[in-house]
């Protein structure tokens, strides 16, 4: 291939990547397009997650699933998530019972601190500090939590319900008005939690079940409610922010309905050597109909806690409020 050749096939075939260039007090989303123009690697990713998502959230059309995974609180992404619920940008939330703990954990007063990963985990046990990585969590916020339920169980338990309703009785009681579970509740956003009884909360239903109390929750119940809402919907988004549990609900959801998810962005640090959906690639979807062959999607390879800031940040710069 000749010289002249080479920069004809540069114009025709691809775009060129362009070096990202910093200013001072650029904004994120400026630094965010810069990746756009870079195009590739792990900075084009999260560019085309920016827009990709941006897509979804401003197709009236489309109804957007966040699947929420991870020790998010204990990682500070907590208002990042609010940020989403609040501005309307998220129609079903799906997340982990531990999240939806370490929620409840700051509503009530309680804090997460910066710690280190490196430390002596049998002084921590010692001392009653729990660690995740390098954040920390006092050991005592259990006995605010138990406090918690044992004053707000009468109202908790009045009634049958799904885990979904159980949620939102939840939030309906907590006062922190920036918090997860108060947010969801007071945007009348649904809240999707399967494993609930594998976290602090779980334990802390059953505490209440232990001395006698009763409680009455259907552990598939809600599951006809995020089919049906996927079923109806006339699109469907997915953002996955881990995987697990939350993200395979969502995806047996779209696998379910008639309309496979036609906008994707997935953020993760698994590997898909193992099979495990974590680190599964959305392309693999495809496979099984939950994600439409001639969908707009990406994987975002990344710790969570430095992506999605980036970009909730570039498009809350974009739409606005």
């Amino acid at each position: 291939m000749t010289f002249t050749t080479m920069k004809n096939y540069d114009k025709m075939k691809h775009k060129k990547v362009e070096q990202v260039n910093l200013k001072k007090d650029m904004t994120v989303n400026q630094l965010v397009k810069e990746f756009e123009n870079s195009g590739v690697m792990g900075a084009g990713r999260i560019a085309r997650a920016a827009n990709i998502s941006q897509n979804m959230i401003q197709d009236t059309d489309c109804k957007v699933f966040l699947g929420f995974a991870g020790a998010m609180v204990p990682g500070g992404m907590k208002n990042v998530i609010i940020e989403m619920l609040k501005n309307g940008w998220i129609d079903v939330f799906v997340t982990t019972g531990a999240n939806l703990t370490h929620d409840l954990v700051e509503a009530l007063g309680y804090n997460h601190y910066q710690g280190n990963c490196n430390a002596d985990d049998k002084k921590l046990h010692e001392e009653q500090v729990d660690r995740i990585y390098d954040s920390y969590m006092p050991n005592n916020v259990y006995v605010g939590l138990e406090k918690f339920f044992q004053q707000h169980w009468e109202k908790l338990s009045e009634n049958k319900m799904n885990i979904r309703e159980f949620l939102h009785k939840l939030g309906s009681l907590v006062e922190d008005k920036n918090s997860i579970l108060r947010v969801c509740h007071d945007n009348n956003i649904p809240i999707f939690c399967p494993a609930i009884s594998d976290s602090g909360i779980g334990l802390m239903v059953w505490g209440q079940l232990a001395k006698g109390k009763k409680i009455s929750v259907g552990a598939f119940d809600d599951l006809l409610e995020i089919l049906d809402t996927a079923w109806t919907a006339k699109k469907t988004g997915v953002i996955y922010v881990g995987g697990g549990v939350p993200k395979n609900y969502i995806q047996q959801a779209m696998q379910f309905s008639p309309k496979s998810a036609e906008y994707g962005v997935q953020i993760t640090m698994d590997r898909p050597e193992p099979g495990g959906s974590s680190g599964a690639e959305l392309r693999e979807s495809i496979s099984w109909g939950k994600l439409n062959s001639e969908a707009k999607f990406v994987d975002v390879i990344s710790d969570a806690t430095i992506a999605l800031p980036l970009i909730v940040a570039a498009i809350k710069s974009r739409i606005s409020l």
